[in-house]
This record gives C-alpha cells, structure tokens and sequence, in this order.
C-alpha cells in the first residue's frame, strides 16, 4: 500500500496494491500491520455502506466528542468526489478542505481522523461507499456543516444535489463552534 499525506494533517490516501489478471483482480483493503506501521493505529469497529444515485450529495458530517469517529472510505461500486474538512480548532488547516475522487476503478481510500467533517458527491448511479468507523453511530453527537457554505468554498461542480432534510438546513460554517 502507498500512504500519501493531504494537505490536511492526519488526513491520509491510500493506495492498495492492486493484482489484477484475465480473472479480475484482488487487494487488501485493510491490513493492521501495515496501517500501525504508517502510524494508523486506530480500531475499527463498525461498518457502514450507502448506495446513492448520481447527483446525490451526503454531508458534511461526524459526530461530537466523546463518540467522535475515526474513519476509512472506499467506494465499492461507481464513483465519489469525497470531501473532508478540518474542523480542529487548533489546526492551521482549520476550515481548510480536501477532495479527491475515490471510485471501483482507482481503488483509493481516504483514512479520516477525528476532528474532520466529511462529506461526498455521487458522481455515478447505483454507486456503493464503504465506511470503516473507529466507533459507533451516536444521535446525540452527529452534526453537520452546510455541504455549500460559503466561507468554505468547496468545489462540488454541482449546483442543485439531491440533499438530505438535516444536510439542506445544516448550519453556516461561521456559526458552527467546534467541539475538537
């Protein structure tokens, strides 16, 4: 695997090696040793999985202390453009984003600490994204950052997605108090 630093501390892209042949192909998409080894020591615990159709924007996402997720993507079938945040108070990257697109094809993954509001664009119909989580989904903690926010000036190449309720009325990023 390659692991390639964003410009966003802690936030990684990984990129399996990939065995392919006239059968198809094969790839580790998790392996312990070699994530510790690279400084990714987390445990991950749960497993999600969405399907979404083209032009449907998920985010941006996570969840407060003390249930705040570690978590590592991929895109199973289709494509994404996956965005994270720096939500970290403290950072120099604070309100700073990075995007990149994760697809079947490329294979890449993206490893998200804690303290990073993410979000993604369908780019594809039927397209399915894996999710590893370092804890459990908590109500009580999600919150959420408007996926067009002004201040943050993401660059989604879309202009009416398909939204959420919560992700259509989630609040400005200059009223947002991080907890991280």
């Amino acid at each position: 695997m390659q692991i390639t630093p964003t410009n966003l501390s802690g936030a990684v892209v990984i990129q399996p090696k990939v065995f392919s042949d006239a059968r198809g192909y094969f790839f580790e998409s998790y392996s312990k040793a070699v994530f510790f080894k690279n400084g990714i020591t987390d445990e991950f615990i749960q497993d999600n999985e969405s399907l979404s159709q083209k032009g449907v924007l998920r985010g941006l996402h996570f969840q407060n202390m003390p249930h705040a997720q570690v978590k590592l993507v991929r895109v199973i079938q289709g494509s994404v453009l996956d965005v994270v945040v720096d939500i970290r108070k403290k950072s120099s990257t604070y309100g700073k984003y990075f995007s990149i697109v994760l697809s079947s094809a490329n294979k890449t993954m993206l490893y998200i600490p804690e303290g990073f509001a993410h979000g993604f664009l369908v780019l594809e119909d039927n397209t399915i994204f894996s999710y590893k989580c370092s804890r459990t989904y908590n109500k009580e903690s999600e919150d959420g950052i408007l996926w067009c926010d002004a201040d943050l000036n993401i660059e989604w190449g879309i202009q009416n997605p398909l939204l959420s309720e919560k992700d259509r009325v989630a609040q400005a990023f200059k009223e947002f108090k991080s907890k991280f």
